[in-house]
């Protein structure tokens, strides 16, 4: 199974170009992945191969692709990035603005590499297991890479490339009260670097545990991030997921998150979108058994240039499931917001009950939202609704406000803010939810 590989003279050419070589540009990311197989845990190779195989079969995305016409690669493809690599040392007053003391339990990776010094694994409660692809259990590992959705190219790349792992195993029977914190971290670097963050997660049946997982960048530099999460519930477990995207101003992020909810489980995931001058965030839940829950929140803030593009899928193969998903974005000066929900329901999902909710706000004359809640359904006997919408912030209310002492900008700053605070305030941290929503305000004129 090999992939042309051009030579570095040939494939700076493309990159450059007004018309990049897209295949190029993937044998220039592949060239540089780790050489780590030797080493690798039983089965991870296999793994590692078939996702080459799947690469070879496709090609990078462009606008000609339906799912990402409305979203521009170009950022991506005319530049050349290079593995990150260095030290993951920082100063303890740049960590300690980034934890949580609700979170006691932490990952902490450095441009895509463990940082065993900042994390803090030591004091996990009885019933939980944090660790990384060294030291992992052979059953966790014997899941990594069997979600669905992981065909999808840069999902495959990740697999192809991720140094790697962070794992999260819940016992069955076992409450975990303590929040989990994934922290992945980007360095200044000289030259425009990419890493590959992967995360695995695994909830046994009868569990239940709160999830954080962060990306954040530490200065401002040009990156590519390219993450993705597996997450596998079992029966009547309980997982509470929060998924916060910090990037650079001038970072590339593209995430995927794969869930597999299994009898009577429930799922909540949480994110919010506020970095990166691109940014695109794949969600994909599949309920494999009846009587599973599942919620989704949204929140995307795009300003300046920024484009921002979140895909979701929910695709329910057993009966008396519900569904709820509610996006917003909140969308500023020239910056682009996407949003495509969708939801199917086979013939199998009998008395399903969902519901999608796509709002939207434009604080700008120039700024654009595209959005689609979509449904799909083959089952007869179902309950489902969907719905969008886009509006900028209402004069009379402006007024209400300003009438109450408040000048026009206070005003609309408090708009935006509950605007905002439905999604943000559904994180179950009250330190990282006061954070999120500074964030919000000071990005907004």
């Amino acid at each position: 199974m090999t992939l042309q590989i051009s030579s570095p003279d040939t494939v700076d050419k493309p990159l450059r170009s007004g018309t990049p070589d897209r295949q190029a540009y993937l044998a220039a990311l592949l060239q540089q992945r780790p050489l780590v197989e030797k080493v690798s845990p039983v089965g991870l190779e296999e793994v590692r191969d078939r996702a080459l195989s799947l690469i070879q079969e496709q090609a990078l995305p462009s606008n000609h692709d339906e799912d990402w016409r409305f979203t521009d690669l170009s950022a991506l493809y005319q530049t050349a990035f290079q593995r990150a690599s260095g030290s993951t040392t920082l100063p303890t007053p740049d960590l300690e603005a980034l934890t949580w003391t609700e979170a006691s339990v932490r990952l902490v990776f450095v441009n895509g590499v463990y940082a065993p010094t900042l994390s803090s694994i030591s004091a996990c409660p009885a019933g939980l297991k944090v660790s990384t692809l060294a030291d992992a259990d052979p059953g966790a590992i014997a899941q990594l890479g069997q979600q669905q959705g992981m065909t999808e190219v840069f999902t495959a790349l990740n697999t192809v490339c991720f140094e790697d792992v962070a794992v999260v195993e819940v016992a069955q029977n076992q409450i975990i009260d303590t929040p989990i914190h994934l922290l992945f971290l980007t360095t200044a670097k000289d030259t425009p670097s990419v890493n590959y963050p992967r995360s695995l997660v695994i909830a046994h049946n009868n569990s239940s545990a709160t999830l954080i997982e962060e990306y954040v960048a530490l200065a401002e530099s040009t990156y590519f991030t390219n993450a993705v999460t597996e997450v596998w519930l079992g029966q009547n477990a309980q997982l509470n997921h929060s998924r916060i995207q910090r990037e650079a101003k001038q970072a590339i992020h593209i995430g995927k998150t794969a869930v597999s909810q299994d009898r009577d489980s429930r799922y909540t995931l949480t994110s919010l979108s506020l970095g990166g001058q691109m940014s695109r965030h794949n969600p994909v839940i599949v309920p494999t058994a009846e009587q599973t829950d599942t919620t989704l929140n949204g929140l995307t803030l795009a300003v300046d240039q920024q484009i921002a593009d979140t895909h979701s899928e929910l695709s329910f193969t057993g009966s008396h499931c519900t569904a709820q998903q509610l996006h917003k974005c909140i969308v500023d000066d020239r910056a682009r917001a996407v949003f495509n929900g969708k939801i199917f329901v086979p013939k199998a999902a009998q008395q399903t009950n969902a519901s999608q909710l796509s709002r939207n706000l434009l604080l700008s004359a120039k700024a654009r939202v595209d959005t689609k809640p979509q449904l799909e359904i083959v089952a007869d006997d179902v309950k489902c609704a969907h719905g969008a919408t886009v509006s900028q912030l209402d004069d009379d209310e402006i007024f209400y406000l300003q009438s109450r002492g408040l000048d026009r900008k206070s005003a609309g700053d408090l708009l935006v803010e509950g605007f905002a605070a439905e999604i943000i305030d559904q994180i179950p941290m009250i330190e990282l939810r006061q954070t999120l929503l500074n964030a919000v305000l000071s990005q907004i004129r």
